[in-house]
């Protein structure tokens, strides 16, 4: 129990503490106009209240990330609350700070957009592809799983659920921002919130009484607890598995959503470095609960590895880990939070991913999207490729979902190297982001070479993909300070 409440209280403070020194650095003006008012257009360009706009934020980039991916983080043993405390102050919050309000400056502009302005024009045609591969196979992935886990539940034709998901993203995605998103999401955001809020009572409760027995961070916990951690290692594989909840790259892409809805730059902490220390506990809680529900995080690998004793057409993963959980310690309630934790969270992710494909277009295209004409001139292309991925590809897109972990953290990667290029041109320490920029670009490119094919590598030894990791992140640190050195020399 020590370990969790002083990697919580850990937590809270980087909020007070490095959160105010992010907002210095950046320089917020609680004066300036923000583009929810000087573009105002009834559409995307809306100001919202502060609360209204966290709750929007926090469920865009937390969705089921903050659970799955802190249950397999769980596998690795109490190191991942190393990454999730150290990952989200120094690294994770202050990219969604940073890309939130570069995006405020830049009258809402999206990600591509920023990148561009920052590390050139060629970066930024990457990004525009890049990018809008990430958001429409994370949309793609948020259409399945909801209507796979629907279809599991009520048995009810799975036509019928992609169908009904399909209409929502549709109207969610054409329709005003404040219409369905401003409405819906303060609720589920909510209930994302109580259950985290549940599991921790659960696992307090418990452990006071006796019933369980927490694993603790100390010096012989300190290691890798997978079986096959000669081929799992802690680097680079947990840094790719945990990434909501610690930084992630899809952040980036939510975040200019937001930022069209501040009323102020003073909001930008609370909402943007805020949504995500509060994502950065729900996953330190759910990482809890994984690593000791099962008695141990021997008995959690086992539980995933083998098929359950009573039914063995069931092959244990985290939806089902959820579901038992919200089951046992949190009783009747618990199923119906169960259902809104595996089904709504990542729908409400899949939309605005959808959302965000739109406006990133629109930016790219200079398309203004008033009309709702100009609209549909995007999207009706964006959800036919969605559906022929959902209905064509089907199985095979499992497959294909596995290379979306590691293109969420290169995003990450980029955004950091963005924002480390924004400090030093604003005569500012670019350690900050450049720091954690460098760490990714390494742990990106050891597992690219390392992972296995199955997982979209190429399947090096890693000792030699680390060595070729790290020359590749100081080859990029080398070109970065290249760039910044003929920026300021044109800049004169």
């Amino acid at each position: 129990m020590l370990t969790l409440a002083v990697s919580v209280t850990l937590l809270v403070l980087g909020y007070l503490v490095y959160g105010r020194v992010a907002e210095r650095f950046f320089g917020m003006d609680p004066e300036r106009p923000t583009p929810a008012f000087t573009k105002n257009d009834g559409i995307d360009y809306i100001p919202m209240k502060g609360w209204r706009v966290f709750m929007i934020q926090f469920l865009n980039i937390a969705g089921l990330g903050p659970i799955f991916g802190a249950i397999l983080g769980a596998m690795y043993g109490p190191v991942v609350y190393i990454w999730i405390v150290l990952g989200c102050i120094f690294m994770g919050a202050t990219h969604d700070y940073f890309g939130g309000m570069l995006s405020v400056r830049h009258g809402g502009a999206s990600l591509p957009e920023l990148v561009g302005i920052y590390l050139g024009n060629p970066m930024r045609m990457f990004l525009r592809v890049f990018t809008l591969f990430l958001l429409i196979f994370v949309g793609v992935a948020f259409v399945s799983g909801p209507a796979k886990l629907l279809f599991t539940m009520t048995g009810f034709s799975l036509p019928f659920w992609l169908g009904l998901i399909f209409f929502y993203y549709i109207l969610a995605t054409l329709l005003p921002v404040d219409k369905i998103i401003g409405a819906l999401y303060p609720f589920f955001g909510g209930a994302l919130i109580f259950m985290a809020v549940g599991i921790l009572a659960g696992i307090v409760v418990k452990w006071a009484g006796g019933s369980l027995e927490l694993m603790e961070l100390t010096t012989a916990n300190l290691k890798n607890f997978q079986p096959d951690a000669a081929t799992n290692s802690i680097f680079p594989f947990l840094f790719i598995v945990v990434s909501c909840g610690a930084i992630s790259g899809f952040h980036a892409t939510q975040s200019p959503l937001m930022a069209r809805c501040l009323r102020s730059e003073k909001q930008g902490r609370q909402i943007f470095y805020g949504a995500m220390i509060a994502e950065g506990i729900v996953a330190m809680i759910w990482a809890t609960a994984a690593m000791n529900y099962m008695g141990d995080v021997h008995g959690l690998t086992y539980a995933f590895t083998h098929p359950l004793a009573d039914n063995p057409a069931i092959k244990p993963d985290p939806a089902w880990l959820v579901n038992e959980i919200c089951r046992s310690w949190l009783g009747k309630t618990g199923a119906v939070i169960a259902v809104i934790g595996v089904v709504a969270c990542p729908v409400t992710s899949g939309d605005t991913a959808f959302r965000s494909a739109r406006l990133t277009i629109a930016d790219m295209l200079k398309i203004p999207q008033k009309k709702i004409s100009s609209r549909l001139l995007i999207i009706v292309p964006v959800f036919i490729v969605a559906f022929i991925l959902t209905f064509v590809m089907k199985d095979e897109f499992a497959r294909i979902w596995k290379f979306v972990g590691i293109s969420n953290q290169a995003l990450a990667a980029i955004t950091c190297w963005t924002i480390a290029m924004y400090l030093a041109l604003s005569g500012k320490n670019h350690l900050m982001m450049s720091i954690p920029a460098i760490f990714l670009t390494a742990v990106c490119i050891t597992y690219i070479l390392a992972a296995p094919h199955s997982g979209g590598g190429l399947a090096m030894p890693l000792r030699t993909a680390v060595i070729i990791g790290t020359a590749g992140a100081a080859a990029a640190l080398a070109l970065f300070m290249l760039a910044l050195r003929k920026k300021r020399i044109r800049d004169q």
